[in-house]
């Protein structure tokens, strides 16, 4: 399946670091992880970017087909959206974080017309906030957001309750859940770790309380 074979080349080319409780990751949210994705590294091998552009374009004819516009947010999301719009052969924009502090002071940059039915591309979902603030200024400038597509996700509650709340559809490529046994089997994860490992998914804020 495509998910065990993304969830494997993240570990293959160390874009994944699972480390134990006695040495977390800090998030700019201030959530001590024992897990740290960093998707930025997938641009710089060929197979693996292949293979998710091709997971996405797969996911959008199959589930999006009206898609006229593809979105990616700034700035992980560019590169994926600008390899599956070339797919597509589809225009594509992207999504600043905030307005532009200059010049015509743009969040959207691209050329699209309100009413454009748009997938917005991202390369890792936590809590799903900045790809709803992406969604909503999408949504401000006319657009029709049909869903989101992620590289992966942590599987957070967090995730399905923000989308849920706008009602808009998400899917990643991989996830957690699909990644850990894998990393168990390839011993890079000890057995014994994949408990709390699970349970901080349940609960990302375990390590941080």
């Amino acid at each position: 399946m495509l998910a065990e074979k993304i969830a494997g080349a993240l570990l293959d080319i160390k874009a994944v670091s699972i480390v134990d409780e006695t040495n977390l990751f800090t998030w700019v949210s201030g959530i001590k992880s024992p897990v740290y994705c960093d998707n930025r590294m997938t641009i710089s091998h060929p197979a693996v970017r292949n293979m998710i552009a091709m997971g996405f374009a797969d996911r959008i004819k199959a589930n999006y087909p009206d898609a006229e516009v593809i979105a990616g947010t700034a700035t992980a999301g560019i590169p994926h959206a600008a390899w599956v719009a070339d797919i597509l052969d589809l225009p594509m924009v992207y999504v600043r974080s905030g307005a532009k502090g200059h010049g015509k002071g743009k969040q959207i940059e691209g050329d699209f017309k309100k009413g454009q039915k748009v997938v917005l591309i991202e390369d890792l979902l936590s809590t799903g906030g900045s790809s709803i603030a992406a969604c909503n200024a999408l949504t401000d400038e006319g657009a029709v957001v049909l869903g989101v597509l992620a590289i992966f996700s942590y599987n957070f509650a967090a995730v399905t309750d923000a989308f849920a709340a706008k009602a808009i559809p998400f899917e990643t490529l991989s996830d957690y859940k699909t990644l850990l046994p894998i990393a168990v089997e390839r011993e890079i994860v000890p057995k014994a770790q994949l408990d709390v490992l699970m349970k901080w998914s349940e609960n990302p804020r375990i390590f941080t309380d």
